[in-house]
């Protein structure tokens, strides 16, 4: 399952609509279930209803939601995220729009001070002592999602958010260490890898979602993701989840059936392993991704929304012998 803002949290805890839904997917079939980006800190959050796990107070309902996972023979994942010039929205379901300190929003930080659309506000730039202070939190925060009983960690790198905001030169003019050139661009992201690691368990999984490109000219492009999962698989990651796009709010995307399955593919040839996304709605997809090496995992979003049973639904139509709920196995 792949991850997927619920916009339902106050003060960024979970409750009873986390542990249906995920638990909902866990009795579904789904081998992997990833949880929402959560945020690292309170002003990483991109609406103030996000998931966050910045205090060890937020602990207990993750745990809740791991045990049940657990129980019904699935892998829960967590995503931890900054949405850095991204942070500060309305929800979508009240128009998504972004929100100034009179409205309830807070000050939003990026590379540099450029605003993802020139009719928001300018982020602050963030200066050495504050980038310490993002890697330490996402460092914190992959403790506590240890703790929480996460056996799967996602850093969400991609979408337009902090870290992607970080390595495409849309949206950094940085000029000190941080800036400029490829290797000072990747910078965050590896340092924030390195100090995961230090509490991170290291026979769990660490994947990272990246952007494979901005569709922009000028932008982030494939070959840069080719090249940093290059650098990733020799750091010890161990699957990049591929995405694209979010980091310009006019770019030209060829959305259609399997869009971004071509990303997975090339980026796999570095020797990491992979997964794609991306409007994957059939057996046929899922098992041509798979059987062709195309990646080595796939990711569902809104087709587990739409029918959460999808993968238990699969099984019983190909007859495959896979692990039921006790209490559904008279529908097998």
């Amino acid at each position: 399952m792949s991850p997927m803002c619920q916009y339902s949290s106050v003060n960024g805890f979970a409750n009873d609509w986390h542990f249906v839904h995920y638990g909902t997917r866990a009795v579904g079939g789904a081998g992997l279930i990833m949880l929402e980006a959560t945020a690292v800190a309170p002003e990483g959050r991109i609406t103030a209803a996000d998931l966050g796990l910045w205090s060890d107070t937020q602990l207990v309902g993750l745990q809740k939601i791991t045990n049940f996972i657990h129980q019904h023979g699935a892998v829960a994942g967590i995503q931890i995220a900054h949405a850095g010039r991204k942070a500060s929205h309305d929800v979508p379901g009240s128009g998504g729009q972004q929100l100034s300190l009179r409205e309830g929003g807070w000050h939003t930080l990026a590379p540099s001070p450029l605003p993802f659309d020139p009719t928001e506000i300018k982020p602050d730039e963030l200066d050495k002592a504050e980038i310490n202070m993002v890697v330490g939190q996402f460092k914190a925060t992959a403790l506590r999602a240890s703790q929480a009983g996460f056996n799967v960690l996602e850093i969400h790198a991609a979408h337009g958010y902090l870290i992607h905001q970080f390595y495409s030169p849309l949206s950094n003019q940085r000029t000190d260490e941080y800036g400029g050139s490829f290797e000072n661009r990747v910078r965050l992201l590896l340092e924030i890898i390195a100090a995961v690691q230090t509490v991170w368990p290291a026979q769990n999984p660490l994947f990272v979602r990246l952007s494979a490109t901005d569709w922009t000219e000028g932008g982030w492009e494939l070959s840069d993701t080719v090249e940093l999962s290059r650098i990733l698989h020799e750091r010890g990651v161990d699957v990049i989840d591929c995405s694209s796009g979010g980091n310009n709010p006019v770019a030209k995307i060829p959305v259609a059936p399997g869009y971004q399955v071509g990303f997975s593919e090339e980026i796999k040839k570095t020797g990491i392993l992979t997964a794609s996304v991306g409007m994957l709605t059939t057996r046929e997809q899922l098992t041509n991704i798979l059987e062709t090496e195309k990646a080595d995992l796939v990711f569902l979003g809104r087709e587990l929304l739409r029918n959460p049973y999808f993968p238990l639904t699969l099984a019983h139509e190909t007859g495959d012998e896979v692990m039921w709920p006790k209490q559904y196995a008279r529908a097998k």
